[in-house]
């Protein structure tokens, strides 16, 4: 079943492009399962969304990925407390890509 997730992060969105640099260069754009991912800074920090083919492929990739990753970015400091807000697709057209659930 097609999933997606919000996450709200108060961190400077200087955090958020630099993780995002970091998985462009460990991913090269390629992630098994994740359809689309889109990002905006916010007042207190920026919000992550993402929609994913599988609830599954977000865990393996947030535990294999991006968890190790924002780790090393933070040198030490504890993660940041995001909001974050799981929720099952009503419905979603990517033209292009020739997605249309």
């Amino acid at each position: 079943m097609t999933w997606a997730v919000t996450m709200d992060v108060p961190e400077p969105v200087a955090l958020y492009d630099a993780a995002h640099r970091a998985l462009l260069e460990r991913t090269g754009g390629a992630v098994d399962g994740l359809l689309v991912h889109l990002a905006r800074e916010t007042g207190d920090g920026f919000q992550v969304i993402e929609v994913w083919e599988s609830r599954e492929d977000f865990e393996r990739h947030d535990a294999e990925v991006v968890g190790p990753l924002v780790a090393d970015l933070l040198q030490g400091r504890p993660p940041p407390a995001a909001v974050v807000t799981p929720f099952d697709v009503r419905g979603l057209a990517l033209p292009r890509a020739g997605v249309a659930v």
